[in-house]
């Protein structure tokens, strides 16, 4: 059967989303053919604007529309209390749960030295040059709790052990080889609590 080439084309840019498969491609396709003009273009300005509106926080790395995150700029915030994460997903996915009230540091990834991932390829640089501009106690280690995670939770703690109070990491609520982004709510909240010094 021959496929339109406008529907060939746009199942084929669906399909490079992370966790779309062809047919689900084709499903969201035709599901935008048969949608309203409106909302088509709702839902393509919400994109453009995704790309356009938003960067990343000069001083956390998270999301932001300005050059400061929401987060940054709230001074009720515990700015003596640092959650490390690997990506902006993760800072979502613990604001989700409303047990954490600090601020945080998205280093953008892990470790991978299979991957040619090193310390520079991550801001972790950033994360120390905090360490000389701010006044910070403790520093919880978020990092997701697979191999990468894990070889870069021990890097960072080295590191930053000499610089602070407590290095304390979430505790282990949370599956071996699961990712923030993808836990419920109540798993992250319980691990924010239950964290564990190093």
């Amino acid at each position: 059967m021959q496929i339109a080439e406008p529907l060939l084309r746009a199942i084929e840019e669906l399909s490079k989303l992370p966790g779309i498969g062809r047919k689900t491609a084709q499903r969201l396709a035709l599901h935008v053919l048969k949608s309203k003009d409106e909302d088509v273009s709702k839902l393509v300005n919400s994109l453009l604007e995704l790309k356009t509106k938003l960067h990343y926080c000069s001083k956390c790395f998270n999301l932001a529309e300005g050059d400061l995150c929401e987060i940054c700029m709230n001074t009720k915030r515990d700015q003596k209390l640092i959650c490390i994460v690997e990506e902006a997903s993760d800072v979502i996915a613990i604001e989700k749960t409303n047990e954490y009230n600090g601020i945080y540091h998205v280093i953008g990834g892990t470790l991978s030295p299979l991957s040619g991932i090193g310390p520079e390829d991550l801001k972790i640089k950033e994360l120390l040059k905090r360490f000389e501009n701010e006044t910070i106690e403790e520093v919880i280690l978020a990092l997701n709790a697979d191999t990468e995670g894990e070889a870069t939770s021990l890097y960072l703690a080295r590191l930053v052990k000499p610089l602070v109070t407590r290095v304390t990491r979430i505790a282990r609520g949370l599956p071996i080889g699961g990712d923030l982004e993808f836990a419920d709510e109540a798993t992250i909240g319980r691990a924010m609590l239950s964290r564990n010094l190093l």
